[in-house]
């Protein structure tokens, strides 16, 4: 019988070791931010490992899109990037080591023999498994094949008898594996390439990793490589395997099935804050006692454990095509709970490089309008859920050349004829307002109403959507404060072009 799974006392290492073959993958990120909060909570180090042993579609790009993506998210590692095809020679040794101590030997099966035995499984209706046609090859006739130039996979050689792999995952629970119902895998392929079983844990076993986090995709390895550990004599770490995260049709979300809307760099370019995406990526599996989903950086560091982690998958609610949520509605509304409460100065530099990005930033937003700058972001932000909206709906504060939502003009401008000649009118008579304050235009404002005889609503809906482009925002008369008096004026006398003709 093999065991594994107690608790231990070492100093925390943990790892994430991911395969640079795409952008990282929402839930890669997940992974990495799971092995950083427990690492940061214990006080342990956290290695950054990039799996980069499939030549064939590992790329420069994609391991600069993990490592951009971790950095945007604000999670720091400790050692590394470290890459595995720097090691293979430390593989490909352990594998020496293994078929010295008998725990490993060479399978000289070809692909041909092995798909016919395979096939007659398959007519039998029963499930392959590896016969051990190499198992117990005499050495010299194993020396033998090897000088003749037989090609060769290395397997492991695992155990025989009634015996199973027993280990106690944090999630999971007690989990066993009967040793009859593993078959003897290959470690090495027959060009010398170290397989991922070998490669990984090889390199947790050199990196001292104690806890070892990962999805349960990895759960089905784990008794391969607790043998592998064992063989080799290392001690074993903690295994904690995460749920899945699945979509609304319980499929497994994907890069080749969801597209990029799975992808950090999807979120990054659509808006997001970096803290609030981790937040929203944290509670994909993992709560506290009671209802809180709002977690600071301390907040969540103190909170975190692995006990934490639920055994039921979760859900990513993404509808494709959905015309008002482009992500998980829940992931949105963090994100606007963090635009609307993070300090003002916290959300400027974000802010900033929206409207740098769209090409109306303006350098005296950082100097001498400094203040106008984040007192009017602080004004606009509660109605907003990414920072994109601050371009998109909010770009009349920032700049001349705006749209107006044509459903707003129909119902707040067109609607009402007489607005072509009283919001210019009405423009002339807000020129003269001295000082320019919300109690100052408020009150010109209800005066002219008054004396047109119309409501004052109309009129204020009039105004804001010719001055902003909007129906809805903060209240008119602190916009137009935010917009300044200039560029009221200007806007309003404008108005009879937004009729036509």
């Amino acid at each position: 019988m093999t065991t594994a799974g107690s608790p231990t006392h070492a100093p925390v290492r943990v790892r994430f070791a991911p395969s640079p073959t795409g952008y990282l993958h929402i839930g890669g990120a997940r992974t990495a931010i799971y092995n950083w909060l427990f690492a940061r909570r214990h006080g342990g180090t956290f290695i950054l490992r990039i799996e980069d042993t499939d030549a064939e579609r590992s790329t420069q790009d994609s391991i600069r899109g993990i490592i951009d993506g971790l950095t945007w998210l604000g999670i720091d590692w400790d050692v590394g990037p470290d890459f595995q095809s720097r090691h293979i020679a430390e593989h490909r040794a352990a594998a020496e080591r293994l078929l010295a101590s008998g725990h490993a030997y060479r399978c000289f099966c070809t692909k041909e023999e092995l798909d016919a035995k395979r096939e007659a499984a398959r007519a039998a209706k029963r499930p392959f498994k590896y016969d051990g046609t190499c198992r117990n090859l005499p050495p010299e006739e194993v020396e033998r094949r090897v000088a003749a130039g037989w090609p060769s996979v290395i397997r492991f050689r695992v155990p025989e008898g009634e015996g199973a792999v027993r280990f106690d995952d944090v999630v999971y629970g007690p989990i066993e594996r009967a040793w009859a119902d593993i078959e003897d895998f290959v470690i090495v392929r027959s060009n010398g390439t170290p397989l991922y079983l070998l490669s990984n844990a090889v390199d947790d076993i050199r990196d001292g990793i104690t806890h070892v986090i990962r999805g349960q995709d990895g759960l089905a390895n784990t008794p391969r490589q607790i043998l592998i550990y064992q063989a080799l004599g290392a001690p074993l770490p903690v295994f904690a395997h995460m749920p899945l995260t699945l979509d609304l049709q319980k499929r497994k979300i994907s890069k080749r099935t969801h597209g990029e809307v799975v992808a950090v760099q999807f979120y990054r370019e659509r808006g997001f804050l970096p803290w609030a995406l981790v937040n929203f990526l944290v509670l994909l599996g993992w709560h506290v006692s009671g209802d809180q989903e709002i977690f600071s950086r301390e907040e969540l560091l103190e909170a975190f454990s692995l006990e934490g982690i639920g055994r039921a998958n979760s859900i990513f609610n993404y509808r494709p095509g959905d015309p008002k949520f482009f992500t998980d509605p829940k992931a949105l509304s963090i994100n606007a709970h963090y635009l609307r409460t993070l300090p003002v100065e916290e959300i400027a530099p974000h802010v900033k490089a929206e409207l740098e990005a769209a090409g109306i930033w303006d350098p005296a937003w950082e100097g001498e309008r400094r203040e106008w700058f984040l007192a009017t972001v602080d004004l606009i932000r509660s109605r907003y859920h990414t920072l994109k909206d601050f371009v998109e709906l909010g770009r009349a504060y920032f700049s001349d050349d705006f749209p107006v939502d044509e459903k707003a003009l129909r119902k707040n401008v067109l609607k009402h004829e007489a607005l072509r000649e009283w919001l210019p009118e009405l423009a002339d008579r807000l020129a003269g307002v001295s000082p320019w304050t919300p109690e100052a235009t408020e009150a010109a404002v209800r005066a002219f109403a008054e004396e047109k005889g119309i409501k004052a609503g109309v009129v204020i809906n009039g105004i804001r959507t010719a001055v902003t482009g909007q129906a809805v925002g903060p209240g008119l008369f602190d916009v137009l404060a935010a917009v300044g008096q200039e560029r009221t004026v200007a806007r309003l006398r404008r108005v009879p072009a937004l009729y036509g003709g």
